[in-house]
């Protein structure tokens, strides 16, 4: 089991602004999770992947990929508090969800 995050590329996010999308990715796809994968996700210790995406087509290329194959996901837009425009999507989680099923979208994708 495992979550994937993806980050979009082309807004070169500092890196604490980064984190802050991710965290809020993997919270909001976490509260959308079925309760057995969350439970098994947590006892298998919560693993994480944060990839990079190129830009915004991209990232809605992945999220759609996903939901197509029946994946949790949840599409962040940023409130635009700080460093980016208000509405910015920044960033993508996929899942928990098996290793097998999350592999199978985002296998082509580079560490971010």
């Amino acid at each position: 089991m495992k979550q994937a995050i993806l980050i979009r590329n082309d807004l070169k996010l500092p890196k604490g602004k980064a984190c802050s999308q991710s965290a809020h990715a993997s919270v909001e796809a976490v509260l959308r999770s079925e309760k057995e994968f969350v439970s098994k996700w947590r006892k298998e210790g919560m693993a994480k992947i944060v990839l990079k995406v190129d830009d915004l087509k991209e990232l809605q290329k992945y999220n759609q990929l996903a939901k197509d194959s029946g994946l949790v996901t949840a599409l962040i837009t940023d409130a635009g508090r700080t460093t980016v425009e208000p509405g910015t999507v920044t960033a993508l989680a996929i899942g928990p969800d098996s290793d097998e099923k999350i592999d199978k979208i985002t296998k082509d994708l580079k560490l971010y």
